[in-house]
């Protein structure tokens, strides 16, 4: 009597892959990546936008929230055609004010080209704390010439 795994005789060698193993590397890999993956995600969270990229249509009917920092590092607050001068604490303020009324607002951020990096960290990082969860940068495009 011939066992399965006796090869002598009239039977192929079996041709299947054992896919254990696989499974078993995948499993580790799955795990690490669940444990890092919260460590990537440190600091201000920003949705940065490429230079050649096509202008975004607003899928929401409401205005955004643009917060503009001009040259002399003064913060000014727009929503539709208002805009007002405000200090970094009425800033935060206004921007919770008005997200609690209309949830879903987008925050975007207008920052001169002058006004040093730290400053609009700064802004950023208060953004975070009134509880905005993804603040956009906004930008012009490249003049040619």
């Amino acid at each position: 009597m011939q066992g399965p795994f006796n090869r002598s005789g009239n039977k192929k060698p079996m041709a299947e892959i054992n896919v254990v193993p696989f499974i078993d590397v995948m499993l580790v890999l799955l795990v690490i990546f669940m444990i890092t993956a919260p460590m990537l995600t440190q600091g201000v969270q920003v949705d940065l936008p490429q230079v050649t990229s096509e202008p975004i249509e607003s899928q929401e009917e409401s205005d955004p929230i643009i917060i503009s920092v001009d040259r002399e590092g003064g913060y000014f607050i727009t929503l539709g055609e208002d805009s007002t001068s405000v200090s970094l604490e009425q800033m935060s303020e206004r921007v919770v004010a008005i997200l609690q009324r209309r949830p879903g607002t987008p925050v975007m951020v207008r920052g001169d080209r002058n006004v040093p990096y730290g400053q609009i960290v700064l802004l950023m990082s208060t953004l975070q704390r009134s509880g905005v969860a993804n603040v956009g940068l906004l930008s012009e495009p490249p003049q040619d010439g």
